[in-house]
């Protein structure tokens, strides 16, 4: 299989890694924002979290400024009518900017989103009301790329086969988000690699849009009997002219969103709406990001090999609901950890706040502790009940080993941690026989008792900030056998499930008062080793740590935008 064979020949290894330029070629960094000249631009709504505005016209407060933080997970947030107003928070908090960052000369964002590298190769885009719209962060803006035959048979077919049905404010009740990759923006700087980095950045993105809707109250579910050509037909990126001397945007998955009971069965058939993007009205001519770029065919191989075809995978939701777990945490004592102002997570303050703190963390202190308590509430938030797992629709084939540094009143050493209990056997019989399995909380097994530290360390490109922090984690997937069962499209879900949980885990992070960041380089053959797992029957394909930060002080920081200072 080619996505094997790709995977192989981009492991990082003692002895050398995965093929990249060895450098930076500054002179042709990508610029971190397409956009489409020539396109119409809709500005969003802008709301003012500024204390220094006493008052504030009707629709400039923040949206969802009242929504608890646990809302995101018990589906408790009241539903948001669908309008400019809510489309701009959704965006806003799940792929806008969360701040600028200088030093020195140098200026750059981050985003809400997180990114490998901060280098965002994923675009978000927006079907609503007949219209095809990309988002532009930096203005926060849509920009108007189609407008649909919106008044033909064609787009009635595709979501009015019955009256559509309204939101309290009369708008519709559900709309269209997809997104893109731009893999040149990874290349740049990761080479062969890059790939998969792209695909974890997707897994994020989706991660932040369902967590974004929940804050809103509404649910969201991708659609996988939309194929990557039909989503690329749908967003223009098969118009050749709009992308002459551009970067090419790559299709990744198109998803529903809204206040509806289950009422994705409107955009079950995409012939329709593909139709009407054929025949309707485009404008816009993307930008050039580069001066010039480095080819890695290996790259266009995988990611031809990977494409979705559209065959389908099973039961994927209609009619069917998965069960929400409350979410309850269970209060620990402040005095016992050394968390600056720790916070429990279920009174953790305010999603919104939360979700545009994130950051990445750049170092961690290694004196931090974690609350015992807390770690294993976070490791619940990655069992597959309600969002973000109800936004996908396969099984878990994701599970961790976790390298425990400072948890308290927990023995340091590996871990298993099963998301799902059905592995367990296939795991024992997978791995070193004398692993210890020792049973330590719900779907959580000791497997060697040890400070794990250095390993941590060494395995992860040698970096200390998987040593310094209260834990580290590898996130091994099922792999061959699910890309034989299922099919080579399979591999980009594999790293979305990989996403999402590192998106978890970043907010759960945030809401302990840590933080946490996402580590793509890894040495891959040494992890496997280390569980005595051989072949292809599992692979590890992320890796992540959290901690108690250490900030650079060098560095100022500014809001995302001006209109909220």
């Amino acid at each position: 299989m080619i996505a094997v064979r790709y995977h192989d020949s981009t492991k990082h290894h003692f002895n050398r890694f995965a093929r990249s330029l060895g450098y930076l070629d500054w002179a042709t960094q990508p610029d971190p924002f397409r956009r489409y000249a020539g396109a119409a631009v809709r500005e969003l709504p802008r709301p003012s979290t500024g204390s220094g505005r006493p008052e504030r016209a009707e629709g400039r407060v923040p949206l969802a400024s009242g929504v608890p933080y646990a809302a995101l997970y018990d589906g408790t947030a009241p539903p948001a009518p669908i309008n400019d107003h809510s489309i701009g928070e959704f965006l806003r908090c799940s792929m806008g900017l969360s701040a600028w960052k200088q030093y020195g000369q140098s200026r750059w964002a981050l985003r809400v989103n997180p990114s490998s590298g901060n280098l965002h190769p994923t675009e978000a885009w927006i079907v609503r009301e007949g219209r095809v719209c990309h988002y532009a962060p930096r203005e926060h803006a849509l920009e108007e790329r189609c407008i649909l035959e919106t008044r033909t048979q064609r787009v009635r077919a595709a979501h009015e086969d019955k009256p559509a049905r309204r939101g309290p404010s009369g708008s519709a009740e559900h709309f269209l988000v997809a997104l893109t990759s731009i893999i040149w923006r990874e290349a740049w700087k990761y080479g062969e690699r890059a790939f998969r980095y792209c695909q974890h950045d997707v897994g994020h993105a989706i991660g932040t849009l369902r967590f974004a809707a929940a804050m809103l109250g509404w649910r969201m579910q991708l659609l996988p009997n939309w194929s990557d050509a039909q989503i690329a037909a749908l967003l223009g990126l098969d118009r050749e002219a709009d992308y002459e001397g551009a970067e090419r945007e790559e299709p990744e998955c198109v998803a529903v969103v809204g206040d509806w009971g289950l009422g994705i069965r409107d955009w079950a058939d995409p012939n329709a709406l593909v139709d009407a993007a054929r025949r309707g009205e485009w404008t816009g001519i993307a930008n050039r990001l580069s001066s010039d770029r480095v080819e890695w065919p290996i790259i266009d191989e995988v990611t031809e090999a990977t494409r979705y075809r559209g065959l389908g995978i099973g039961d994927w939701g209609l009619g069917k609901t998965q069960p929400v777990k409350s979410y309850e945490s269970p209060t620990a004592d402040p005095s016992e950890s050394l968390i600056p102002n720790p916070q429990s997570l279920q009174g953790a303050g305010a999603a919104r706040d939360i979700i545009l703190q994130r950051r990445s963390a750049l170092a961690f202190n290694p004196r931090g502790v974690l609350q015992r308590d807390v770690f294993f509430s976070m490791l619940g938030k990655l069992r597959p009940f309600g969002p973000p797992w109800d936004a996908i629709n396969w099984t878990p084939q994701v599970h961790l080993a976790l390298f425990v540094h400072r948890v308290q009143d927990m023995t340091p050493g590996i871990y298993a941690y099963l998301r799902e209990s059905s592995v367990l056997d296939e795991w024992k019989s997978s791995m070193r026989s004398e692993f210890l399995w020792e049973h330590a909380h719900e779907g959580l097994f000791l497997l060697v008792p040890i400070d794990a530290g250095r390993i941590a360390n060494r395995l992860s490109c040698d970096q200390e900030i998987a040593e310094d922090g209260f834990f580290g984690l590898g996130m091994l997937a099922r792999f061959e056998g699910a890309l034989r069962e299922r099919g080579e499209w399979f591999y980009r879900r594999l790293f979305w499930e990989c996403g999402l949980i590192g998106q978890v885990l970043y907010l759960e992070a945030e809401a302990a008062g840590a933080r946490a960041t996402g580590i793509g380089c890894y040495y891959d053959d040494p992890v496997h080793e280390l569980l005595g797992l051989s072949g292809h029957g599992w692979q590890s394909l992320y890796h992540f740590s959290m901690g108690l930060p250490v900030e650079d002080t060098r560095l100022t920081s500014e809001p995302g935008y001006e209109w909220e200072v």
